[in-house]
């Protein structure tokens, strides 16, 4: 389990490690999926459970919409992991040297940019839509897109 550091910890080191899931035992829950049989897996643990309990009270209708949101960008991505596999973003390497890594993120980058150059043409200049997806599909890609950039850079993509 990753150790909590403090803000002034954080500002200083550049090398942390990521700590997002920790192992813990199976638990109730509200979501929509099943742990796999008894086995332990992993679960999102709050760094700050009491303002997430807040914002919640606070904005119950924008924190539910934002949950389903995610976990319908979840749903797409697996469908696209799928469809493409880890190599379109590892562009078949291991991603264990750095110049792989870096050609990855480059390769994200344009992709990135492809969705923002039709979001720009679409919102500032009234282009019409000529591929037949609409602007939404747009902001799910540039969404799953910024995800999985912090996947490779992090070290977990096709892991």
């Amino acid at each position: 389990m990753a150790k909590k550091t403090s803000d002034t910890e954080n500002e200083t080191s550049s090398s942390q490690e990521p700590k997002v899931v920790s192992r813990t035992p199976k638990r109730q829950h509200n979501l929509k999926f099943q742990a796999a049989q008894e086995k332990d897996y992993e679960v999102i643990q709050w760094d700050d459970p009491q303002l997430i309990q807040k914002i919640e009270n606070q904005y119950p209708e924008m924190t539910g919409e934002f949950k389903r949101i995610i976990f319908t960008q979840y749903e797409l991505f697996a469908k696209k992991m799928e469809s493409y596999g880890a190599d379109n973003i590892s562009l078949g390497t291991k991603l264990d040297r750095e110049e792989d890594i870096d050609m990855s993120l480059k390769g994200l980058w344009f992709r990135m940019n492809d969705k923002m150059q039709r979001f720009k043409n679409m919102l500032f200049n009234n282009a019409q839509d000529k591929v037949g997806e609409p602007l939404e599909d747009t902001w799910q890609d540039l969404s799953i897109y910024s995800i999985i950039t912090q996947l490779v850079k992090n070290g977990k993509w096709g892991k």
